[in-house]
């Protein structure tokens, strides 16, 4: 009997030591001059991948932070590659769960740039408390040949006490030889018994020298047995 009970205590540490762990790979490859770094950190139930390539003389900045926390899963991934030009990219995502709420954060960062700047960062945050849900997501998406590309995504949700809250963001900005931004942010807010969910999508495009910007906000809160939605979808193309 005693031996049963061991054993079923040493399942039970074995189960939530995988569980709980951790995983990040960071990879950074540099050639003929240029400069690579990643970095890749993950703290609980959480994986983190970060990526960067750099060529020519190029730089590539590739940054990724996951944290899970409390039967929460975050994941996050961060690619940057760069030809002589600038690459930046960060990727965060926090999730955290309590007594038995259910929260998901998934954020994916990518820029890409030869010859000109490309700077894309994704961030999703997630918290489910008591019986709550709370999904988050946010991609951003940058890229530039000569010019200048900036991408940001933003996604937070928050479900309390049987509320469901769900996030998505996605943001993407292409430029050839002008500046282009697209910036997408939405937020929902879950409590009690309500629900809420938020969508948002910014879509950016640049000629050879005209600017472009996309910007994209959404925000959705149900409290108590309320409902609530927004839906946001932004798109500019300059020839």
């Amino acid at each position: 009997m005693k031996r049963f009970l061991a054993l079923l205590t040493g399942m039970q540490l074995l189960w939530t030591a995988s569980v709980c762990a951790g995983e990040a790979t960071a990879v950074s490859i540099a050639s003929n001059g240029g400069s690579a770094s990643a970095t890749a950190t993950a703290t609980g139930n959480a994986d983190a991948t970060a990526i960067a390539g750099a060529t020519n003389g190029g730089r590539a900045v590739a940054n990724s932070d996951a944290r899970g926390n409390r039967n929460g899963y975050a994941s996050s991934r961060a690619v940057a590659t760069a030809d002589r030009g600038v690459a930046l990219s960060d990727s965060t995502a926090n999730a955290t769960g309590r007594f038995g709420g259910t929260a998901v954060a998934d954020s994916e960062s990518i820029a890409a740039a030869r010859g000109g700047l490309a700077v894309s960062r994704s961030n999703a945050t997630a918290d489910g408390v008591y019986f709550g849900q709370a999904r988050s997501r946010s991609t951003s998406t940058a890229l530039s040949t000569y010019g200048t590309a900036l991408s940001r995504s933003d996604a937070t949700s928050r479900g309390v006490g049987g509320g469901y809250a769900s996030s998505d963001s996605d943001s993407q900005a292409v430029s050839y030889g002008g500046v282009s931004r697209s910036t997408a942010r939405v937020t929902s807010d879950a409590r009690y018994h309500a629900r809420a969910e938020s969508d948002g999508i910014g879509i950016s495009q640049s000629g050879w020298s005209w600017p472009s910007d996309a910007r994209v906000h959404a925000e959705s809160r149900a409290v108590q047995y309320g409902h609530s939605r927004s839906n946001v979808v932004v798109i500019k193309v300059r020839p």
